[in-house]
């Protein structure tokens, strides 16, 4: 559930971006900046390709 303007707690992921490929990401990268976080199950399950390309 997304709460606009709620404060996150410490992270570092992986993360993946067109042109960048996948790269280290932490809470600090995105302190003070708007962000969103999308996360889906897994590959091959009942997510629509099309509604993930659409997110971007």
């Amino acid at each position: 559930m997304g709460i606009i303007g709620s404060q996150i707690k410490s992270f570092k992921a992986t993360a993946f971006q067109a042109g960048k490929d996948f790269f280290e990401v932490t809470d600090e990268d995105v302190k003070g900046k708007w962000a969103i976080f999308f996360f889906y199950p897994a590959d091959f399950t009942f997510v629509c390709p099309t509604e993930l390309e659409n997110l971007g």
